[in-house]
C-alpha cells in the first residue's frame, strides 16, 4: 500500500509539472480554435522569437503553437492556410502578390502584413583596393562602365539574394548571367563564408542584408580594408515601386569604413498572415504585441525598434485589424 502510495504521489506531481501554468483564453465568435505561427529555421533568431510570440498570444489572446518555416515559404503557406502567420520580409510579400521571382506562376491573395518590426539594410560592401582601382564610387558604376565583378551574396530563397537579383534586375536589367558576361561571377554563401571570401581576395564585392547595426560589418571592417557602395536614387525607386521597399541610410559613426552618409536598400522584417482572419482577432494579436514589446525584446533585441509609425507597411497591403490597431497606438 505504501508503495502504491507513493507511485499515486509521483504521478501526480509528473501531470502537475506538465501542465501549463495558465489558461489559454476562450476563443471568441468568429475566431479559430488555435493559431499556428510559422518562425524560421532552428537556431536563428526567428526561430527563438518565433516561440517567444507564441507563448505570449497562447496566454494573452488564442492557443497559439510555433513552427519552423521561412520567408517564403511562410507567405505561401499563410496565403493557402497550412499556416496562420509567420516571419518573411515586406519586398518578398511584394513580390508575391505580383507572383514574380520567387513566386513566379503562384501570386498570392490572402497573404498581407500583420506589422513591420524591424529594419533590414542590404550592405553592398566591395575591397577598397578594388573600388580605387576601378573608379567605383556607387553600384552602378558597375553596371555602366561594365567592370568584371566576383560577387557573392546569401543562398537563394534568403532575403538577401532576393533583395540583389530583384535590384539587378529591376534597376539595371541585369541577370546573374549577364554577369558573368562582363567577366565576373556569382557565388553564395553564409555571412561568416563570405567575409572569409573577401578577406583572402577571392571575392570583390559581397552584399547581404541585415540589421541597422551589424557585428558581420564590424567583422569584415576588422580584417580587409573596405568601402560600401550607395545605390543610386533611380535603383532605390525602382526596386519600391516593383516591391514596396524603401530607402534606409547607413550614417557615419556605426562603422569605421563609413565617412559620410550612404543611401541603401531598406526592408523590414515582418509578419505575415492571413487576410481573412477576423480583425479583432489580428487587433489582440498586435495589442498583445506591442504591450509586451520590451520582455520581447530580450528573446531579441532588435525587437526594441518596432514602432507604431512603421508598423503598417507601405506599398503592400496590411490587415484592417492591424491598421486599426497600429492607428490608435500612435
Amino acid at each position: 500500500m505504501k508503495k502504491l502510495l507513493i507511485f499515486i504521489l509521483f504521478v501526480a506531481l509528473i501531470t502537475f509539472a506538465a501542465a501549463p501554468v495558465y489558461a489559454a483564453p476562450t476563443p471568441k465568435d468568429g475566431w479559430p480554435s488555435q493559431l499556428k505561427f510559422m518562425s524560421g529555421p532552428p537556431g536563428g533568431n526567428w526561430f527563438a522569437l518565433g516561440s517567444a510570440f507564441a507563448d505570449l498570444w497562447s496566454k494573452n489572446v488564442l492557443q497559439t503553437t510555433s513552427s519552423s518555416g521561412g520567408g517564403v515559404s511562410n507567405i505561401i503557406n499563410a496565403d493557402v492556410k497550412k499556416g496562420d502567420f509567420g516571419f518573411s520580409v515586406t519586398s518578398l510579400l511584394g513580390a508575391a502578390i505580383k507572383g514574380e521571382q520567387d513566386f513566379l506562376g503562384r501570386a498570392t491573395k490572402n497573404s498581407v502584413i500583420m506589422a513591420n518590426l524591424y529594419t533590414q539594410y542590404t550592405y553592398f560592401i566591395m575591397r577598397k583596393d578594388f573600388a580605387e582601382k576601378n573608379k567605383i564610387t556607387k553600384l552602378s558604376d558597375i553596371f555602366d562602365k561594365k567592370i568584371p565583378v566576383r560577387m557573392a551574396t546569401l543562398k537563394p530563397g534568403t532575403a538577401s539574394e532576393f533583395v540583389v537579383k530583384s535590384l539587378f534586375m529591376k534597376a539595371y536589367g541585369v541577370t546573374y548571367k549577364d554577369i558573368k558576361k562582363m567577366g565576373g561571377s556569382m557565388e553564395f554563401a553564409s555571412y561568416d563564408g563570405g567575409a572569409d571570401l573577401l578577406a583572402d581576395n577571392h571575392l570583390d564585392m559581397f552584399v547581404f542584408s541585415v540589421g541597422r547595426v551589424a557585428s558581420i560589418v564590424m567583422n569584415i571592417e576588422s580584417n580587409t580594408e573596405i568601402v560600401i557602395l550607395p545605390v543610386d536614387d533611380s535603383a532605390l525607386k525602382a526596386l519600391s515601386d516593383a516591391y514596396g521597399t524603401t530607402t534606409f541610410t547607413v550614417e557615419p559613426g556605426i562603422y569605421k569604413s563609413v565617412k559620410k552618409p550612404i543611401k541603401t536598400v531598406g526592408d523590414y522584417t515582418c509578419i505575415v498572415v492571413r487576410k481573412d482572419l477576423p480583425d479583432d482577432l489580428v487587433y489582440d494579436l498586435c495589442k498583445s504585441l506591442w504591450t509586451n514589446k520590451t520582455s520581447l525584446a530580450k528573446a531579441v533585441k532588435d525587437i526594441d525598434e518596432l514602432n507604431p509609425k512603421t508598423a503598417v507597411a507601405a506599398g503592400v497591403p496590411t490587415h484592417p485589424g492591424a491598421v486599426k490597431f497600429w492607428k490608435e497606438a500612435k
